[in-house]
């Protein structure tokens, strides 16, 4: 690491890419990475953190060597060094932030799995991507962002920087210094808020409150709205429009095709949804 609490930078020969999740939300990642792998100029590295947490909600179930091998199959299409590996974080998780206050509320608990990037099996700088997100252009000029003396870069968020405070970030999409992050004890202190204080978005605020250096980037590394002809990574997340006389709350993902087409009016992902079609029908998930 640099003096200033950077990190020493080599050749960008491949890309460091992080997912959090579980079985279930396995076509929203596969998706994902389809169009990642699309756009790519480099290969990609990719490591998805994971748990079995049965205990909690019989719904989370880690993803499985299946899911990792379809993956493996889609990255090393393009570029054989590309790989896809799975981080089993049961017992970090469990020892730092099980049983916390922010375990069953809306976000499901692979939110914060990010969290603990500090303390597991992760290159000094990854890039972190919200499984509802797609990619319309190359995460290399993302990935290329000099993070040094920064704990992470992110994107404004679309209305959280006008109803909170005005340089507050959505954590959809997160370029990572984890060396930096240890020097300042972020994530420990992030973990320590989530587990003990009940917040309505406790990842994503905790690391805006508790940030003492961050990189804003530009808007087209993370599209919360329409998708615009420099948009690098256009990001499903839930928004508001104006129906009549109220706002009303969306929430369509990349996977719920027929309203993407009809209410978002978005087709430029058409041909990986062939793609995807083949790769279910192949392997029968």
């Amino acid at each position: 690491m640099t003096e200033d609490g950077g990190i020493q930078m080599q050749e960008n020969r491949h890309i460091e890419l992080c997912y959090c999740g579980n079985g279930r939300i396995f076509p929203q990642v596969l998706l994902s990475v389809l169009s990642v792998v699309e756009h790519a100029s480099l290969p990609v590295h990719i490591h998805l953190l994971t748990m079995d947490l049965t205990s909690v909600d019989g719904r989370f179930t880690p993803f499985s060597p299946l899911q990792c091998e379809i993956l493996n199959e889609v990255v090393s299409e393009k570029y054989p060094e590309s790989s896809v590996r799975i981080l089993d974080v049961k017992d970090p998780y469990i020892q730092l932030l099980g049983g916390g206050k922010n375990e069953r509320g809306f976000y499901t608990p692979y939110a914060q799995l990010r969290l603990l990037a500090d303390c597991v099996d992760l290159p000094e700088k990854f890039l972190y991507l919200d499984t509802d997100t797609m990619c319309c252009g190359d995460l290399k000029e993302l990935w290329e962002n000099d993070v040094s003396g920064y704990e992470f870069a992110a994107v404004k968020d679309k209305e959280g920087k006008f109803w909170i405070r005005p340089d507050y970030c959505n954590s959809g999409v997160l370029l990572v210094n984890v060396p930096f992050c240890r020097e300042t004890g972020l994530f420990e202190r992030v973990r320590r808020r989530v587990r003990t204080r009940r917040m309505i978005m406790p990842d994503q605020s905790a690391l805006n409150f508790l940030a003492k250096r961050k990189l804003i980037l530009p808007r087209r590394f993370n599209e919360q709205g329409a998708i615009r002809a420099d948009t690098v990574v256009k990001h499903f997340c839930r928004g508001f429009r104006w129906y009549g006389p109220f706002f009303r709350i969306y929430n369509i993902k990349q996977t719920d095709r027929e309203n993407v087409h009809r209410k978002l009016n978005i087709f430029c992902f058409d041909d990986l949804y062939e793609k995807y079609d083949l790769l279910q029908q192949k392997y029968g998930f």
